[in-house]
């Protein structure tokens, strides 16, 4: 497939290497990236990074340490050049590979942060596309809402951070879960696309053992946003 060389969105001095017709970048990654709550000299792990938009937009916040995972050697490959592009490669690194694989890499606790816009369907829920890019990124086919939480209890420090962007319907499964993990949520935002005014994102921050309470955001409607920088301010 030809790939080609985009602007990340609107964000100045940042571009992205993705493939002019297949995998590409979504408002969900933009939204999240945003969401995160980000000082300095902290390390943060992305999941399921894909061709690295969130690294790419967290590095202009922060001068941490960002690891991506990315298990599609393809679209791994489209990260690296990302981060080539922008001259990102003493800040964030690419990794290839299963992120259940992650204990090969570092040690548990490490992370301050880990961001995470995972697949959103089930494996068995709905037709599977028949390209590997799709499916692997949208159907829980490597990885799943619990193994996810279950990753972050082992890799995030105490009071570390789970930022993560999934769907409104599962919100019940990911309380549950992070509630079964020790990894509380605190605070969640909705977010609507259109007339509806019904949520089609919801972002969830959770902390590693915390107390519980969750606090809700006014719900943001981004079809009347020109830019979503800054939007959570």
């Amino acid at each position: 497939m030809k790939i080609v060389k985009n602007d990340l969105f609107d964000y100045k001095m940042r571009y992205i290497w993705q493939l002019e017709d297949g995998f590409k970048f979504s408002l969900d990654s933009l939204l999240l990236a945003e969401y995160v709550k980000l000082s300095n000299n902290k390390k943060i792990l992305d999941m399921c990074t894909g061709n690295a938009p969130i690294p790419l937009v967290i590095s202009l916040k922060t001068n941490s340490e960002i690891v991506g995972f990315e298990i599609q050697e393809d679209i791994a490959n489209l990260a690296k050049m990302s981060v080539q592009e922008n001259k990102l490669e003493s800040q964030i690194r690419i990794i290839n590979d299963d992120i259940n694989n992650i204990g090969n890499y570092y040690q548990e606790e490490y992370f301050d942060i880990i961001t995470c816009n995972p697949p959103y369907f089930k494996k068995n829920s709905s037709l599977i596309n028949i390209s590997d890019y799709k499916s692997i990124a949208r159907h829980e086919v490597k990885i799943d809402l619990e193994n996810i939480f279950k990753l972050s209890y082992k890799y995030l420090k105490s009071n570390g951070t789970l930022y993560m962007v999934h769907r409104p319907e599962r919100l019940d499964e990911i309380i549950i879960l992070a509630n079964k993990y020790k990894i509380n949520v605190k605070e969640i935002a909705l977010i609507v696309t259109n007339k509806t005014m019904i949520p089609s994102l919801v972002l969830v921050k959770c902390v590693k053992l915390s107390n519980l309470g969750i606090k809700f955001r006014k719900i943001i409607d981004v079809s009347k946003c020109s830019t979503y920088q800054h939007i959570f301010e």
